[in-house]
């Protein structure tokens, strides 16, 4: 298919069975023609101006036994991070009250673990779950790996959403990250959809991977059924002490194409403009914006990397005309499925 033929997403029919020769030539397209169309496709499916505003927290720093080569919280890599033992839940419900009052929907734990255990540390993680939504927030977690049991609790506990990225393509993924495999990130990302928690899941760009990778990336995403209800656009941030603390910054009219090319793709997803913010302009993520991300993470740090305050997002969605959501997109969409529901029935 050439660039000028390839179809863009029906509103009423989400596609699972792209080929990766289409979704390259909608990625290849002249860029003008890629925004227009992506910001169509976002148009049918979200509010052009909102942008919903969350909030990453990590719960547990640290002393990771991965080896994920972009990331500072693997223990196998010298980066002088600051090893933290899980936090205690009133005081990540004390961020998550100060993530509200300044206008986040969502609200993010991350602890850097290889894979959750059954034992009292988990057991506060489903209590800060259950605080969070009690505050009416979107909660979500990124804990690593999981058994469909922990799922289930997780569920339980009101968890809206799980975030595990699959970073990049299977034919890559050997070269960032030895210590799990490609099919360790699908199959935790099953047992969150089995147990009924909505999916947060995207990648890394900057790594070193080809347009290919990227590609192979978002066609294995596009496969899922349903889509992930999030995918994160995350550029790169080069640590010091990491095995990729020397690659090159990410050129933005790449991340732009790949965001633009996301939305195509997955055109019902929240895409979340995420890590690496601080190196861009605020005309490159005025593009982004444009090209379809409708999300971004609010705060001064991304887990352990840095973030552009809260100040400088705010004044920035002023400049642009564009408003923080009121209420997050998954909730919203999860109810009006239920009241659907309740209507045929």
């Amino acid at each position: 298919m050439s660039p000028q033929t390839a179809e863009v997403t029906s509103p009423k029919n989400v596609r699972h069975d792209w080929s990766d020769g289409e979704i390259r030539a909608l990625h290849d397209l002249a860029l003008t023609e890629l925004l227009f169309r992506a910001q169509a496709v976002h148009r049918q499916h979200h509010a052009a101006d909102e942008v919903q505003l969350c909030t990453l927290m990590s719960i547990k720093t640290g002393a990771c036994p991965e080896d994920c080569a972009y990331c500072p919280q693997s223990a196998r890599w010298n980066t002088e991070l600051e090893v933290e033992r899980l936090l205690d839940v009133d005081t990540v419900l004390d961020a998550a009250r100060a993530a509200r009052r300044a206008g986040s929907t969502r609200f993010c734990m991350g602890a850097a673990w290889r894979q959750v255990k059954d034992n009292t540390d988990f057991d506060s993680v489903l209590d800060m779950v259950r605080g969070v939504r009690d505050l009416g927030l979107e909660a979500c977690c990124t804990l690593g790996m999981l058994t469909e049991e922990q799922a289930k609790k997780l569920a339980d506990a009101g968890l809206t959403a799980y975030n595990h990225n699959l970073d990049t393509s299977e034919a890559f993924y050997g070269e960032v990250i030895t210590t799990r495999t490609y099919d360790d990130r699908l199959r935790t990302l099953g047992a969150a959809r089995k147990a009924g928690i909505t999916l947060c899941s995207g990648g890394i760009l900057g790594m070193g991977e080809s347009i290919e990778d990227r590609i192979a990336m978002l066609l294995t995403l596009a496969s899922l059924d349903p889509h992930p209800e999030s995918v994160p656009i995350n550029a790169l941030v080069s640590v010091p002490g990491t095995p990729l603390a020397d690659r090159p910054p990410l050129d933005t009219f790449e991340l732009v194409r790949m965001i633009a090319t996301t939305r195509l793709v997955l055109p019902t997803s929240v895409v979340r403009l995420s890590a690496g913010r601080t190196e861009m302009s605020d005309e490159a993520q005025a593009l982004c914006f444009m090209a379809g991300a409708n999300s971004i993470f609010a705060g001064d740090k991304l887990l352990t990397t840095p973030n552009p305050g809260e100040d400088r997002d705010r004044a920035l969605l002023k400049r642009l005309g564009l408003r923080p959501m009121t209420q997050g997109p998954t909730e919203e969409r999860l109810r009006r499925s239920g009241d659907a529901a309740q209507a045929e029935a």
